[in-house]
């Protein structure tokens, strides 16, 4: 069960916080012709080839990245290549003329079983074309669980950075699941993107202003 809704815009794109409260996102107007979203390129052990997918939302607030094959683990009959998982997506972002864009909030969903003294991460970096890659911001998870779990960034309205006007920029995702079995190396601990019927969305909340 795993859904993550990621915010930003190119340098301050997620330099805030990594709380699980408020987003400063002011009212704005939404473009009422369709965004396009496309997956450019995608390359990672946890999203093979054919498993991530696009869909906009009817308003234009938001668009998703569907994954259907992300899962880090460690410990038991793992192999050490899965203690380790990552994706790199880089997507078309076609948007109506005379309207700009940022990223405003992302909330990250998942599900995670981590025996007694076992460690899982989630971390992600985003960028627009040409604009230098943010630092990651990560969240950590301690065993014992195993649960359903949930983080939230978020940016002010005021720190936005917005997509230039005129100008169809791609933008990057780079995510990483990672975990570590510790004292627990007989049993198998994971932390998973993926729901019950088998697939993981990434949900791109948008805030919009005209040019």
């Amino acid at each position: 069960m795993f859904s993550a809704l990621l915010t930003g815009g190119a340098a301050a794109l997620f330099a805030s916080t990594a709380s699980l409260h408020g987003v400063a996102a002011e009212p704005a107007e939404t473009p009422p012709q369709k965004i396009e979203v496309s997956v450019k390129t995608v390359n990672g052990s946890g999203c093979p080839s054919g498993t991530a997918a696009v869909s906009v939302a009817p308003d234009n607030t938001a668009f998703t990245v569907t994954y259907s094959d992300y899962l880090a683990r460690a410990g038991g009959n793992s192999d050490p290549t899965d203690i380790r998982k990552n994706c790199q997506l880089n997507l078309g972002v076609h948007i109506p003329q005379g309207f700009t864009y940022a990223v405003a909030a992302v909330d990250y969903r998942g599900f995670a079983h981590l025996n007694k003294g076992a460690k899982g991460m989630q971390k992600a970096s985003y960028y627009f074309q040409g604009s230098s890659e943010t630092a990651y911001q990560s969240h950590n998870f301690s065993g014992p669980t195993s649960d359903n779990w949930h983080t939230r960034d978020a940016t002010d309205y005021s720190a936005l950075v917005w997509a230039p006007c005129g100008e169809d920029r791609n933008f990057n995702v780079n995510s990483e699941l990672r975990v570590s079995a510790g004292s627990s190396a007989k049993e198998t601990s994971f932390i998973s993107m993926d729901s019950t019927d088998g697939s993981v969305s990434t949900v791109f909340q948008l805030a919009w202003k005209k040019c």
